[in-house]
């Protein structure tokens, strides 16, 4: 079984930074690609960053030069470095990872509980 936990969440005025966090435990073999999504109130899910194994990103235009995605793979944990935030960035933020669960390659797709981040004055 494997799991994802999200930190880093909470209330910040609009222009400031917060930094998200989501670590990975459990029976993994590897991970392939993770990702950052958002959900705002009576909206639809969507992919605010992506990364892969290989460390190639890609970006929401909506967040293109505010945020910034990593990973570290030695910790099994991803990161969103979230600057310039406005209010529209206010939303649950999800963690979602394609994890390799054996050695033939048979994996699962995780998600994250989701962090609530606000921000607004």
């Amino acid at each position: 079984q494997v799991q994802l936990v999200e930190s880093g969440g909470g209330l910040v005025q609009p222009g400031g930074s917060l930094r998200l966090s989501c670590a990975a435990s459990g029976s993994i073999f590897s991970i392939n690609a993770m990702g950052w999504y958002r959900q705002a109130p009576g909206k639809r899910r969507e992919l605010v960053a992506a990364i892969t194994s290989g460390d190639s990103t890609n970006y929401a235009d909506s967040v293109k030069g505010r945020f910034t995605i990593s990973r570290d793979n030695a910790k099994n944990t991803l990161y969103l470095q979230m600057n310039s935030l406005k209010p529209e960035d206010t939303a649950v933020y999800y963690c979602n990872a394609v994890v390799v669960v054996t050695v033939e390659g048979g994996y699962l797709e995780v998600w994250g509980q989701g962090t609530l981040v606000t921000v607004s004055s």
